[in-house]
Parts: structure tokens; C-alpha cells; sequence
């Protein structure tokens, strides 16, 4: 197919496509219009011309122009930049215009995709949107489910949800009907393949005991202390898979943290060596969570490693649930699609992204590590990813996608799917019956099944998109490695490191004065720089750009900063001591960083305010 063009995609930094946005925009409130207009043309008008002359009318109509007009007001006023190459701080961006007029559109309607009923547009778009976004993640769209969620926060629940009610049911087929499982132990049980049990769960139907069968499993019971086994999740977890085992009764307890290496991506070997303990005084496994595109760093887990060692485990009798957390780089698996939605070749992967023009080939993006991760994501149980991150869609717009859709009838609080007369089975009655939210906004579905409608999940579409950012963090990461040491204006010497090089579009790094052997010091720096480029410092206009910032622990990510400090000049004494490492972090979004212009004037411009800041805020001593 043809080739999306980025540009005609977005408002853009300066408005640039203002004029087609407004027309599509008045095209759509004109099409509601007519809409109701057209509705029984024989009811009569609800109110009158002279009604709408009366004063009271004209002044309530003024009332609401006043408090827009404030509102607006706020919003210029405070709101962040998001569309702007100078925001280099959280995985926020400017948004698709289809996805916008398809939002504001469809709002007016007021569709909630709860049930059928409700909002039968858009529930039938949202089935529709699931089976892209699992495909998109290699899962065969006719047998896999996918939904809307709020965000990747509920998405993860409902990832611990399939995942803890799943992992219940061979014991409560043992207390209902144990000749199903005859000469299978608790052990045994507990170390079921995720389709075996969905198989079971089959015969159950068949049997007619599966309503019986259910009542029995945690979602009748509850969870009872350490039964099902364990949680293993890297420390570059999100903080919503803490909340997820408080919410879903697993407790803390059940909660591993596995240590992340240098590169902050999932320590195999520590996996490997927490998973054997854990089989040693035969505790099992509930499941293993892999991050794809870590909100603090934006590492890729070794996800083909992750299966491979469920492989090897299961040939022992041992497997495990597992899930993804690609809220953040999900999306990238669009880049190694092509138009028929296959995985390139990794041998023709590169020559493809730079003939096309996604990634420039003096960017060495992807590893033969991520390329792999990327491809072994269909073997994982569920995945959650966020169209309002990378989908470039407005909030809320996150999405839970489960391998195999038989799992659904594990959390449902009807059947599965419930069809009304003459509906096929693309269309359940009630969505709610089978997610953790119920009334949901119809809006946002529109927008994701419009952006996925103008912008295909292919490396011609998405990956047009998602290539610039990935040039950009790779161009900025370069500019840092090559830059080493300069001097700022107040004449001192100061030193730049990035934490490692981007597995995905987010470079963190900071800077040290040069002989500076002080952490603490060094993280004056840090904050003082981040309160200058942040909102903190009040009004975002003025001459500076905009970044994030985060911080490592030991309780959070045990030793693995200690190769970034090294690279800065501080000892690992000093950690010991300290016990607390800041640094910047810019998630590069924007498609418009080197819009225009060449990279080397856009990083001369970064540092030469960034010389003017550290001058203004670098600690005395």
C-alpha cells in the first residue's frame, strides 16, 4: 500500500494543518445536526425562536461563553506542550487528527460501550479495534480477544485478573469432578499450560458443571494465602502491578522482584535462579511478567529468552502464566510488520526501514535482541498496550489483549457472550460482563478504530510514525556519547552520560561537574536542572526545553545504576551512602524533532541553554 505522510497526520507545532482540522471538525457537527434534525422531521422544535431571543436564554447562553472562555484561558496558561519538538519529558505527544475529530464526533452521540444498546456503533467497533491490536501483536485475530481499556492500569489488572482466576481452576475441577484430572496432584495442577486448562475448562461446558466448576475457583472462594504461588515481575515494573496483587487480593507477599542488569532489562539468570528456588521447596510460579518498553528507562525485556525458558520448564512439568506490560512500546511491533501484516525477516529488516525512509541507516536500530522480543510477543498469555501512548490517540485509551478468548468466560459474570437475536457472536450484549470497568466511553473506541482505519498497524503505516522517533532518540543518545564533556558558562567542566543506549524512544541521562566524586552533589545538579526545565519553574514559554526526571534506589533497582555512575565519575560508595540516583528522561515522541532542520542544529541548540541553566543552577560546592 502507500506510504501514510506523517506530516498530514497532525495540527503539527505551529498549527500548520489548522484549516483541515477545522473543516473536518464542522463537517462532523454539521453530520450530528442533520442527524437529529432528520430524527422524526414531524416532532416539533423543543423550544422557540422567541424562546431563544428571551434574555434569560441569551444570558445563559453568555454564561457558557464566559466560563469557556476562562477555561481556555487555564488551559493555554498551564497545560503542557506535548506537541512541541522542545517537550522532551514524559511518553506524552501531539495526537492524530483523525483520532481527535473521530472523538470529538462521536462524544456528542454520548455512546457507552458497557452494552450493546448502549452503544451499538461503537461496541461492535471496539470487537473490531481488539482483533487489530492482537493481530498487531501476532495473535491470531479469529481465536484471540482484545478490548478498550481506561489505560495500561486496568489493563494490567485485568492481566493478574484472567491470570489468578485461570491458574485456580484445575483445583476447583478437582474438588467438582476429579476423575477430569485423575492422577494429577496439587502439584501437578498448579503447573497446568495455560490451553490445557482452557481445554479443561472446554469439558467443563460440555459437562454442564463449568457454572459449578467457577464457584469453586478463587473468583467463588477467594484467594487463599500462597495458594496459587507467586508473581515474578522485574524491578522496571510499573507501579500498577503493586497496586494489581493489593486490588486482586494476591497480597504483597506473592510479589517477586527480579533484579534488572545494566542494561535494565529482565536479569535472566536471576529469573532463572528465583523461578529453581521457588520449584525447589515446591512453590509455584502464578506468572512471569516481561516489560516491553519500561516507562523509566525504555528497556525491552528479553521476552524470546522468557519463552524459551517456559519451554524448557514445561518439558519438566513446570509452567506459568504469562503476561506483557508493552503499555509503553507495544506499538513498535508495527514497525517489523509489512503490508500483510507478516514479521519481516530480520535479514531484510534493515534494508526495508531505510529504503522506506522510517529509520535512517546510520541509527543501528533494532538489536537482534529486540528484533527477536519483539516477534516471540505472540507466545505470551495476555498483553496490555496503550493506544494513548504510542497509538498517538487522546486519553483514555489503553487495551488488554488475551491470547486465547476462551479465557474470558474465566472473569465473566455472564456467558462469555451473550448474543440478542439475529446478532452474530462479534457482538456481545454486554461488554461489561466480561472486563473490569462497565460504563466506558464509546468516543475513545472511535478514536482508536479511526486512527487504526487512516494508519495502518504496518511498518507504511504506525511505523512511518514511531521510525522518527526512534531516529531521534537515536540521534540524541549519539549526540551524547560523542559530546563526552564541555564546558558551560560558568567556565567549569561538566561531564553527560546516557543510563545505556534506547532499546526503544527514551534516552535517560544527566550531568556531573568533571572531578565531582560527590552523589549528593550531583543530584543537586539533577533537580535543580529539572526544576528549571520543568513546570515547576512556572510558565513552560520561555527559552528552554521541557524534560522529566526519575530516580533509582536500592530497593527499587538493587545495583544495577552503579554502571551509569561509574560512567559519571562516582564511586559505588557513594551509592551505598547515599542511596538514591536522579536523573533526566525524555521519552521522544514528537514526530517533529528534526522536522525542517538538521539534528546537529537542534542539539546545539539543547546544549547551549542547557550550558546557560548549569551555570544558573550548579551547586557551590
Amino acid at each position: 500500500m502507500e506510504k501514510v505522510n506523517v506530516d498530514a497526520l497532525f495540527l503539527g507545532p505551529k498549527s500548520e494543518n489548522e484549516q483541515f482540522l477545522k473543516e473536518m471538525i464542522t463537517y462532523m457537527l454539521d453530520e450530528h445536526i442533520h442527524w437529529r434534525k432528520d430524527f422524526h422531521p414531524e416532532d416539533k422544535p423543543a423550544m422557540t425562536e422567541e424562546e431563544k431571543r428571551s434574555k434569560n436564554f441569551q444570558d445563559t447562553l453568555m454564561k457558557t461563553k464566559e466560563a469557556l472562555d476562562e477555561l481556555s484561558a487555564k488551559l493555554r496558561k498551564s497545560s503542557m506542550p506535548w506537541f512541541s519538538p522542545r517537550y522532551l519529558g514524559h511518553m506524552n505527544s501531539d495526537v492524530l487528527m483523525p483520532a481527535v475529530i473521530a472523538y470529538v464526533a462521536t462524544i456528542l452521540y454520548n455512546p457507552n460501550n458497557c452494552a450493546y444498546e448502549g452503544a451499538p456503533a461503537t461496541t461492535s467497533l471496539e470487537i473490531e479495534v481488539g482483533k487489530q491490536l492482537a493481530a498487531m501483536m501476532g495473535y491470531d485475530p479469529k481465536t484471540a480477544w482484545g478490548h478498550i481499556t481506561s489505560g495500561g492500569h486496568v489493563a494490567n489488572f485485568e492481566g493478574v485478573w484472567f491470570m489468578r482466576n485461570m491458574k485456580s481452576i484445575p483445583l476447583a475441577i478437582k474438588k467438582v469432578k476429579p476423575e477430569l484430572i485423575k492422577g494429577m496432584d496439587e502439584w501437578q495442577l498448579l503447573n497446568m499450560k495455560s490451553k490445557d486448562i482452557l481445554d479443561l475448562v472446554a469439558k467443563t461446558k460440555e459437562l454442564n458443571i463449568f457454572d459449578e466448576v467457577r464457584a469453586h475457583s478463587v473468583r467463588g472462594t477467594g484467594v487463599q494465602d500462597g495458594q496459587l504461588g507467586k508473581l515474578l515481575v522485574p524491578q522496571s515494573k510499573h507501579y500498577s502491578w503493586t497496586k494489581s496483587v493489593d486490588i486482586l487480593g494476591i497480597g504483597q507477599d506473592s510479589f517477586i522482584n527480579i533484579q534488572v542488569n545494566d542494561k535494565f532489562r529482565m536479569d535472566m539468570d536471576h529469573l532463572k535462579e528465583t523461578i529453581d528456588d521457588l520449584i525447589s521447596k515446591k512453590i509455584p510460579i502464578m506468572g512471569v511478567v516481561s516489560v516491553v518498553g519500561s516507562t523509566e528507562e525504555g528497556a525491552v525485556d528479553e521476552v524470546y529468552k522468557v519463552v524459551e525458558l517456559r519451554k524448557e520448564y514445561e518439558k519438566k512439568g513446570i509452567s506459568f502464566y504469562y503476561h506483557i506490560d508493552a503499555a509503553y512500546g507495544g506499538y513498535n511491533r508495527s514497525i517489523f510488520l509489512d503490508d500483510k501484516g507478516d514479521f519481516i525477516k530480520y535479514e531484510d529488516l534493515k534494508k526495508v526501514l531505510h529504503e522506506k525512509g522510517v529509520v535512517h541507516r546510520d541509527i543501528p536500530w533494532p538489536s537482534k535482541g529486540i528484533y527477536d522480543s519483539y516477534k516471540e510477543m505472540e507466545q505470551a498469555d495476555s498483553i496490555t498496550v496503550d493506544p494513548h501512548k504510542m497509538g498517538y490517540v487522546p486519553y483514555a485509551a489503553g487495551a488488554f489483549l488475551a491470547k486465547d478468548k476462551r479465557a474470558t468466560d474465566l472473569v465473566s459474570y455472564f456467558a462469555a457472550y451473550v448474543f440478542a437475536k439475529g446478532m452474530s457472536d462479534e457482538n456481545p450484549v454486554l461488554l461489561g460482563s466480561y472486563i473490569m470497568e462497565g460504563s466506558k466511553a464509546g468516543a475513545t473506541v472511535a478514536a482508536v478504530w479511526t486512527a487504526n482505519k487512516v494508519v495502518p498497524l504496518n511498518v507504511d503505516g504506525y511505523g512511518r510514525i514511531i521510525g522518527r522517533s526512534h531516529e531521534a532518540a537515536g540521534r540524541f543518545y549519539n549526540s551524547i556519547v560523542a559530546l563526552d564533556v564541555f564546558k558551560a558558562e560558568n567556565g567549569k567542566t561538566y561531564k553527560i552520560a546516557a543510563l545505556t543506549q534506547p532499546d526503544f524512544n527514551l534516552v535517560a541521562f544527566t550531568f556531573n561537574e568533571l572531578g565531582n566524586t560527590s552523589l549528593e552533589k550531583m543530584n543537586r545538579l539533577t533537580l535543580a536542572i529539572y526544576d528549571r526545565c520543568s513546570y515547576v519553574d512556572g510558565p513552560v514559554y520561555y527559552d528552554k526545553f521541557i524534560t522529566s526526571h526519575s530516580e533509582f534506589t536500592p530497593e527499587s533497582y538493587g545495583n544495577a545504576p552503579l554502571s551509569f555512575l561509574k560512567k559519571l565519575g562516582i564511586p559505588a560508595s557513594e551509592y551505598d551512602k547515599v542511596k538514591s540516583v536522579w536523573f533526566l528522561r525524555s521519552c521522544i515522541l514528537t514526530p517533529f524533532l528534526e522536522h525542517n532542520t538538521s539534528y546537529q542544529n537542534y542539539w546545539d541548540r539543547f546544549l547551549g541553554i542547557m550550558k546557560k541553566i548549569i551555570a544558573d543552577v550548579a551547586p557551590k560546592n
